[in-house]
C-alpha cells in the first residue's frame, strides 16, 4: 500500500492505494482518521494522479472523478457503495432512497452502517445521504466535514 497526505481546505487527507486502486481516503482532522500502517510506503508521485483531482474537486473545477478504486466490505457495503456512486454531484438523496435503490426499502439502518464504514469518502460520496427530514445525519468523519462538502457542492 502506498500513502500519501495532501493538505486541503478541510485539513489534512490521507489518500491510500494499492494495484487494485485508491482504498482509503481519511479526513486526519475527522472524528475517526485512519492510522497509517507501518507498512505503507509514502510516494507522491504515484498518488499525485488522485491529490491532483482531489485539489480540482475542492476548486470547484471537478465534479467526477477519473480513478479506479477499490474498496474492501462485504457485498451489501458493496452494493450500497455503488449506489452511492450514482448520486449526482450537488444532490442529495435520502437513507430511504438508497435502501429502495439496493432492494430493500427496510434497510435505512444498514444502509447507515454501510455508509459509515466506507473507506473512499469524496469519491464513493457518502456525504451526499442525509436524513428523509432534510437534516444532516452521520458522517464518519463528522458533521462539519459533510456540511462543508456539501456546501462546497452547492457553489457549482
Amino acid at each position: 500500500m502506498i500513502y500519501d497526505i495532501m493538505d486541503s481546505q478541510l485539513g489534512p487527507i490521507l489518500v491510500a492505494k494499492d494495484e487494485q486502486g485508491v482504498r482509503h481516503i481519511s479526513f486526519n482532522q475527522g472524528i475517526d482518521p485512519l492510522v497509517i500502517d507501518p507498512a505503507w510506503k509514502r510516494d507522491a508521485k504515484k498518488l499525485k494522479f488522485v491529490t491532483d483531482q482531489l485539489e480540482a474537486y475542492f476548486a470547484g473545477e471537478l465534479t467526477d472523478f477519473e480513478v479506479d478504486f477499490a474498496p474492501r466490505g462485504t457485498p451489501f457495503q458493496q452494493k450500497v457503495w455503488a449506489a452511492l456512486c450514482q448520486i449526482p454531484y450537488g444532490r442529495t438523496t435520502s437513507y430511504l432512497d438508497i435502501a429502495r435503490a439496493v432492494g430493500n426499502e427496510k434497510a435505512c439502518r444498514a444502509v447507515g452502517g454501510a455508509n459509515g464504514k466506507n473507506p473512499i469518502p469524496i469519491i464513493i460520496p457518502c456525504h451526499r445521504v442525509i436524513g428523509k427530514s432534510g437534516k444532516l445525519v452521520g458522517f464518519s468523519s463528522g458533521l462539519d466535514i459533510k456540511a462543508r462538502l456539501l456546501k462546497l457542492e452547492s457553489k457549482q
